[in-house]
């Protein structure tokens, strides 16, 4: 049996041992080095496999390698972070192989410029262009939400949340005015004032975003608050193309102030904080009432385009149904684009035509009394109340927040139409003659109707008991007129030169009306039978109507010039004339000049080669502002005065002069330096840009009060001061890793601005940003003098409570005093600050073969916000009206009234997971019917990381001269889910 078993042990031994010596004969070992093909130095780090085998072999810091091998083995695989992977036929035992690096095509990309196009590597100014693939994925109403987050020094707040029907506010490196639009002005394919109701995510293409004054002075007297010029889909030569785009997204509440339940009512009740004759015997959670959980969310795109070398085209047509977390909030639109594009004489006639569209139907009467409903209303009290007319209780004090939602209608129709026309001529190869034309018309009808039933109706104090209604129109059309000239030549190859001069024509007309009745006996005709009214025959029914047009004419020009790609000049005028100002100033220049100097490709950098682009760019531009709102004219205006009786005993109404004339005044005119550089290193992965910036705006318009009887009217438009300031923008991209099917990439945007009043001479001080609610507390920020930053609240400073729970607070000399000792004007300062000093985001991208995951973070930081709903509701004294649950805990020891102080300033600083959005394109065979699909899931608002627990800080509005007031009623934060499809046929 030993004998037996030891000689199993001996075969087994001299089987596994003839098995080895099998398998070292069936492998092979190749060797080698891995180079850079453009310099020869070693890459160390490479990654070295056989096609068809497991396992690989690393190459050392002199990249060398040393690779086991299947014997059958003939292709060897190599890649690097930064260079293009390699197929190597196995030939020989020792091998050298060269990688090329991955070529930038990014400096040869094409961004959008004012009038044309150019090379990234061309750009003298601070431009940032984002295209679709990098859109924000959540499902955006406005289209401006697509790039929120990605243009460095753009803010963009959503100050009414996720309402359907609300826009966001923007501003582009910090205040530009006081009484103006701080606004970038927004031009869709050339047209200067486009509306954004006519684009769709799917249907755009890129945004460019002009940041400084060099940028933008092409756009001459509306630029100061920037430009962003978005470029819609055309079509291109080829087979005919389907594409469809669908989303399904649902929202649910995220984030929202927490009163007093019902239950907690009426412990308070039982602990003698609230009189007993507050229990109405009801369970009621207001709030809720007016939450749509229902909400349901939907987009629909499809598209065609195709053509031939003479004739390409492309349409689409869209539905969107967005419904909001508000109840009676809702948006309905559809529309379509459609674009032909055709050359004719020789080639050498370009024509586009382009046809945009949108309908939308709008439910207004939601996604308000936010305030009414968590805090004027009883949680024990019912909406119902079965013997008053209509079912629901009515009071004249406080507004019944359900009732309102069943027995009103707040509604409006809208439709937008551009139709453009652009035709370019080649005359040379150098040069060419454009000519265009555009029509956008923008019209919109409300309608309002409360039933008699309702709380106004009942309530009205000339027809208790009778209906009310309103309607009003509003139509807005702008016509565009522009030729332009454009040269183009190279000179002895080294010298490159570009140039565009050209002609402008824009005139705007704008003119409403509007009406109202009231003392309706019935309500089946609504507001759709306006005379029906008894307030008619009373004289009690409103009518009014406007009309306001402008035009505006500009020439303007540019040249840019280019030596060995190295040395970069641009320099640009822009003559300009507008009714909107005084007969001495109809007139302006808007100049810039800007320059860049690519270092990276001068000689004595040819041995740095971990730096792949290197490029210094400074520029100085001169831009204006002429948004001021319609009816602000530099010449007499008439206002009606009232009904007066006359002699015969007949009544008339009068006029007289509402503004006084200003011949001298001019538009707010901004001087902005920005000096910048752009750079790309250790083989295009790692680049980014940084950008300083230096701006004054003088010439600053208001309505300042004016004496009388020296002057007419009480007002006059006048410029009266001057604003400066200082910034700087940081963007950043990486690709951590980009090895075979996987990649890992970072972009980071950071900025910083601050705003300086240098200048004014209507009164002493700047004062505004009321905070209202209880108290009468005034103005938040009260004494901006010259030479003040904007953003510092001015207030009192919190030194405790007494031993009764009242106010204490430092007078000048830091003693402490009462309330009405604080309430001095010496014994107030600067107390916080509302703008914050740094905007910040970081996307990372990671894809593997056909899957892709993104997220976002974004965040503000260094700044404080007003939390007035604390300063309302955080409060006993307020009850028995509903109040914070904080009023009991945080809150328990104040014993007094309302103040406005430091106390309620807290820190705005946060971090948001703004969007986490995973893809998959899957894999399609060939086939006569799908092209391409990719599904893809967003989760939008996924988590707020602060330590300010008012509202949600990120819709709290930052922008303007008085920011950072948080409001006491504002649309909740909500997060989503979204699902959406993208097939390619």
């Amino acid at each position: 049996m030993k004998k037996a078993f030891k000689i199993g042990i001996a075969a087994f031994l001299l089987a596994l041992l003839n098995s080895v010596t099998v398998m070292a004969q069936q492998a092979k070992t190749v060797v080698g080095v891995v180079k850079d093909s453009a310099t020869g130095a070693p890459i160390g780090g490479a990654s070295i496999q056989a096609v068809g085998a497991k396992g690989g072999a690393i190459t050392t810091s002199v990249g060398t390698f040393n690779l086991k091998a299947p014997s059958t083995a003939s292709v060897i695989t190599v890649s690097s972070i930064g260079y293009e992977k390699a197929s190597v036929p196995i030939t020989g035992d020792s091998l050298v192989i060269l990688l090329s690096a991955v070529t930038d095509t990014s400096l040869n990309a094409v961004v959008v410029v004012g009038y044309g196009t150019q090379k990234k590597g061309d750009l003298t100014s601070a431009i940032t262009q984002i295209d679709d693939k990098d859109f924000s994925k959540g499902g955006a109403r406005n289209a401006l939400d697509l790039i929120q987050g990605k243009v460095a020094g753009l803010a963009i707040t959503r100050t009414s949340g996720s309402n359907p029907n609300s826009s966001p506010s923007i501003q582009l490196r910090g205040v530009a005015s006081i009484s103006g639009s701080n606004s970038p002005l927004v031009v869709i394919d050339g047209v200067p004032g486009g509306n954004l109701d006519l684009l769709q995510q799917s249907d755009i293409e890129s945004i460019s975003v002009l940041k400084d004054g060099s940028a933008a002075a092409i756009y001459g007297s509306r630029a100061n608050g920037g430009v962003i010029l978005v470029t819609t889909k055309h079509g291109h030569a080829g087979a005919p193309k389907y594409e469809y785009n669908t989303w399904i997204r649902k929202e649910y509440l995220s984030r929202y102030p927490k009163v007093l339940s019902a239950a907690g009512y009426r412990q308070k009740i039982a602990d003698g904080e609230i009189s007993e004759d507050n229990d109405k015997g009801a369970t009621t959670d207001w709030f809720d009432e007016l939450i749509n959980h229902d909400n349901l969310s939907h987009y629909h795109n499809i598209s065609m385009s195709g053509g031939d070398d003479k004739t390409n085209y492309r349409a689409s047509l869209y539905f969107s149904n967005y419904e909001g977390i508000a109840k009676e909030n809702s948006r309905q639109q559809y529309g379509a684009t459609a674009s032909i594009t055709h050359k004719g004489f020789n080639d050498r006639l370009l024509t586009q035509v382009t046809f945009m569209t949108n309908h939308n139907s709008a439910n207004l009467l939601g996604g308000g009394n936010w305030e009414d409903a968590l805090f004027k209303e009883n949680p024990t009290q019912s909406p119902f109340d079965s013997t008053n007319n209509g079912g629901y209780w009515n009071d004249n004090q406080v507004e019944n927040v359900v009732s309102r939602l069943h027995q009103e209608k707040s509604l409006r129709d809208q439709q937008t139409t551009l139709a453009q026309f652009k035709s370019t001529l080649t005359i040379t190869k150098q040069l060419s003659a454009t000519v265009t034309g555009s029509s956008q018309r923008d019209q919109f009808v409300d309608n309002q109707y409360k039933m008699l039933d309702s709380r106004a109706s009942q309530n009205d104090g000339d027809n208790p008991g009778g209906g009310y209604a309103y309607k009003s129109s509003n139509l807005a059309n702008d016509y565009l007129m522009e030729t332009y000239l454009n040269y183009s030549n190279t000179f002895a190859q080294d010298h490159a030169i570009s140039a565009i001069l050209g002609y402008s024509y824009q005139y705007h007309e704008e003119e409403n009306f509007n009406a109202s009745n009231k003392g309706f006996s019935a309500d089946e005709t609504e507001e759709n039978d306006l005379g029906a009214g008894n307030a008619l025959g009373q004289g009690h029914a409103g009518m009014g109507s406007e009309k306001y047009t402008n035009t505006l004419i500009s020439f303007y020009g540019r040249v840019n010039y280019a030596y060995k790609d190295k040395y970069l000049l641009e320099a640009v005028l822009r003559h300009e004339g507008s009714t909107m100002f005084g007969v001495n100033n109809k007139w302006g220049n808007f100049p810039a000049v800007s320059a860049g100097w690519v270092i990276s490709k001068e000689a004595f950098m040819d041995n740095a080669h971990w730096i792949n682009n290197l490029k210094l760019r400074a520029g100085y531009g001169i831009t204006g502002n002429q948004s001021f709102g319609n009816g602000t004219y530099p010449f007499v205006t008439l206002g009606t005065g009232g009904y007066y009786i006359y002699p015969d005993g007949s009544w008339h109404q009068t006029y007289g002069p509402s503004l006084n004339p200003n011949p001298d005044l001019k538009w707010e005119r901004k001087k902005e330096f920005n000096v910048g550089a752009d750079f790309a290193m250790f083989n295009n992965r790692f680049s980014g840009s940084i950008d300083y910036f230096q701006r004054r705006t003088d010439g600053l318009v208001i309505k300042a009060i004016v004496e009388q009887p020296a002057n007419v009217a009480s007002e006059t438009l006048q410029n009266v001061g001057e604003l400066g300031t200082n910034g700087y923008e940081i963007t950043l991209s990486g690709t951590p890793i980009r090895n075979g099917d996987f990649s890992w990439n970072i972009d980071a945007t950071a900025s910083h601005a601050r705003t300086k009043l240098l200048k004014y001479t209507s009164g002493n001080w700047l004062t505004g940003g009321g905070i209202g609610g209880y108290g009468d507390l005034g103005n938040a920020y009260n004494y901006i003098y010259p030479g003040d930053y904007l953003g510092g609240f001015f207030g009192k400073t919190y030194a405790g409570l007494d031993e009764n729970g009242k106010w204490l607070f430092y007078d000048k000399d830091g003693n402490k005093v009462d309330a009405d000792q604080a309430n001095k004007v010496e014994n107030e300062g600067v107390i916080g600050n509302g703008i914050p000093k740094l905007y910040a985001s970081l996307t990372n991208t990671f894809s593997y073969k056909n899957f892709s995951l993104r997220f976002s973070l974004r965040g503000k930081f260094g700044y404080d916000i007003l939390n007035t709903i604390d300063l309302s509701y955080g409060n006993q004294y307020t009850l028995p009206t509903n109040v914070l649950q904080s009023a009991f805990t945080k809150y328990k020891d104040i014993n007094d009234t309302y103040q406005y102080s430091d106390y309620y300033l807290q820190k705005g600083d946060f971090v948001r997971l703004d969007e986490v959005t995973f893809s998959y394109n899957v894999p399609i065979k060939a086939n006569n019917y799908i092209r391409s699909l990719s599904v893809y899931v967003t989760g939008s608002n996924l988590a707020l990381f602060t330590g300010y627990d008012g509202n949600d800080p990120d819709f709290v509005d930052d922008t303007g001269l008085f920011p950072s007031i948080d409001g006491r009623g504002v649309y909740p934060s909500t997060r989503s889910f979204l699902l959406g499809v993208n097939v390619g046929f």
